[in-house]
């Protein structure tokens, strides 16, 4: 299935899903073979004054007094007042904030027209790399890169530049000769499944409790695929990448069946499937590398065949699993992070950032619309879809984390707290301790932690982070080995999203690092029917000691695809598996990918390579 990164909305009919409104598209971006696309620069003229050429000290940085109360206020607030570091400057009916000036990617400028102000939401992809400040004649914004500055006329002539690339509808719509975007709203892409839950969650008193009726009987190992071993023993590829599984000798060098997995995997053995159709295999719990794709690889495996001192490490911290998760497959693939960087995006739609429904009213304090004092993002724009600038080095996408509606602890020690996130660094919704917490830090660096009080005075140097509940497992204080997670046995205070009994098996994925004398792979883990014991066996059977829950339940919810180089100057999309192909859009031979070709409602996490050009 030949890919093409379109950027930009398109409008599809009879797909099955939400379909945004049409709207011009800008180019495609360049193919590996071409040039990678160069920002065009503003006609450069003598440097103005008082302009901030170089990134703040983010360990350094010190919000005003007023910031801080506003910050910290329980009550009625905007986003605005949740971006604690923010810098503002006003000049002749002009305002202009950097809402994180550490990372210097989202701004807001405000233009005053006899008293009605209309504001813009402006993304620099080059952050703190290209800054941007009034120029103090008036005549526009400043914009200076590598010490040269430019002035950029952005709210004068009728149309202004700014009015014309809101009404150009594109949701990044270049200004500046393409120095940085105007975000414009999107119409993001639900399933038929999003759409129904959505609806029932929303308008349907009892609507949760269908839903969670439905995930029970009708999902309930839905997408389970069963560990087949074809007999036959195999020699493991070179040992590159990621060290392997750790496998009972009972199963060293077993050959099974990988049914439905959408990723060439070089050098994995191939059978004959029943009808007489090619059957991918591969040896449990080694890696091989992802065909194509440098840094990337992927293992097959499942519980049953990991050696008995995996599950000693967890002991009674975890629930004996049953023998349908025993022999369930799972799929994982390990992106190497010395190769690769990471980036989140939330979706159109969700996570929300209103009180979850999922909480009793007197666990609300309902004098604030939102546990942040909010319930929408406005003035923010919320585009759901990957910026273009980043597009040439695109390399994968996967969901980022639950809706806000399973976003929040209804019991036990963290009740009432809805998980935090951070795009650019701005607390979209604030860090809550005691969460697994998955944090780019403004270095590139990723991490899994469990967020702390005293971790809030870091948030200047964090670039993106999603929490997920609790951690799936931990490392033991003794051995450093990773071990499940305190809560992982109790169904409400983990918040696990299991039946009453805390046994039902489903779809879900979860992410760990492995770190290893080789290098630091981020691990995305598919479990094709788990409870966290299961996956927390797992995971730590990869050698990881910290892991957490993505998302689960569906398909749509567990997403992965990687862009597959085929030797033509394009790309193939290929997907962790192969269903998930129902979540792009055809048109023609194109594919449009989800996150990348269009907008969606869901938050994503993007990978982009580090040497692309």
């Amino acid at each position: 299935m030949v890919a093409g990164r379109i950027v930009g909305v398109l409008a599809l009919a009879g797909c099955g899903t939400e379909v945004p409104p049409a709207a011009p598209a800008p180019a495609s971006p360049a193919s590996p073979a071409s040039p990678a696309p160069q920002r065009p620069a503003v006609v450069a003229v003598e440097p103005v004054a008082e302009v901030r050429d170089t990134a703040p000290d983010a360990d350094t940085l010190e919000p005003s007094a007023e910031q801080r109360e506003a910050y910290e206020a329980i009550g009625p607030k905007s986003i605005v007042e949740q971006a604690l570091y923010r810098t503002t400057s006003s000049l002749g009916g002009v305002t202009l904030i950097d809402l994180a000036p550490s990372i210097g990617v989202w701004h807001l400028v405000t233009v005053d027209h006899d008293g009605v102000p209309d504001t813009f939401h402006l993304e620099n992809p080059l952050g703190v790399a290209q800054t941007l400040a009034l120029d103090p004649s008036g005549a526009g914004v400043a914009i200076t890169r590598d010490g040269v500055s430019t002035v950029c006329d952005l709210w004068g002539g009728s149309p202004s530049a700014l009015e014309a690339a809101r009404a150009s509808k594109r949701v990044y719509a270049p200004v500046c000769d393409g120095a940085f975007y105007v975000r414009n709203p999107a119409l993001g892409a639900k399933t038929p499944l999003e759409w129904s839950t959505d609806f029932l969650r929303d308008n349907v008193w009892g609507g949760e409790q269908i839903t969670n009726t439905v995930k029970a009987t009708l999902f309930a190992d839905s997408e389970r695929r069963d560990a087949t071993l074809d007999g036959s023993t195999g020699q493991a590829p070179a040992a590159v990448g990621p060290l392997p599984a750790l496998i009972s000798p009972t199963y060293v060098g077993g050959i099974v069946d990988t049914p439905d997995l959408g990723l060439p995997l070089e050098g994995a053995p191939i059978g004959t499937a029943a009808d007489g159709m090619p059957l991918g295999r591969a040896e449990v719990g080694v890696w091989y590398p992802i065909t194509n794709v440098p840094g990337m690889y992927g293992s097959a495996v499942a519980a049953k065949f990991l050696d008995p001192s995996v599950f000693a490490r967890s002991g009674d911290r975890a629930r004996t699993l049953d023998y349908g998760e025993q022999t369930a497959l799972v799929y994982t693939v390990a992106i190497d992070l010395d190769a690769y960087d990471l980036g989140y995006e939330v979706g159109t739609d969700h996570p929300r950032v209103s009180w979850s429904a999922r909480l009793a009213d007197e666990q609300k304090d309902l004098t604030r619309p939102g546990p942040d004092g909010f319930e929408t993002l406005d003035p923010l724009v919320r585009t759901g879809e990957l910026d273009p600038y980043y597009q040439a080095r695109f390399a994968a996408a996967f969901v980022g984390g639950f809706k806000r509606m399973h976003g929040a602890f209804r019991e036990g020690p963290l009740e009432g707290k809805h998980y935090g996130f951070v795009e650019y660094g701005l607390e979209l919704s604030k860090l809550q301790p005691g969460y697994a917490t998955f944090i780019v830090w403004d270095d590139g660096r990723v991490e899994f932690k469990t967020w702390t009080e005293d971790d809030a005075a870091s948030l200047p140097r964090i670039r993106h982070a999603r929490q997920n509940g609790v951690p799936v497992i931990e490392p033991d204080p003794v051995t450093g080995l990773g071990r499940a997670g305190d809560l992982v046995k109790d169904r409400a205070a983990g918040n696990w999203a299991s039946s009453v009994e805390g046994d039902f098996r489903s779809v879900r994925s979860g992410a760990c690092i492995q770190e290893t004398p080789r290098g630091r792979y981020l691990l995305y883990s598919w479990f094709s029917s788990a409870t966290p014991s299961g996956m927390a066996h797992v995971m730590s059977g990869y050698g990881c000691t910290y892991a957490m829950l993505m998302d689960m339940n569906a398909l749509e919810h567990t997403y992965l695809a990687i862009d597959v180089p085929d030797g033509k100057g394009d790309f193939d999309v290929r997907h962790l598996i192969t269903g998930m192909e129902v979540l792009d859009r055809q048109r023609g031979s194109r594919a449009y990918q989800r996150f990348v070709g269009f907008a969606d409602n869901r938050d994503f996490f993007y990978v982009l390579r580090k040497d692309a050009p």
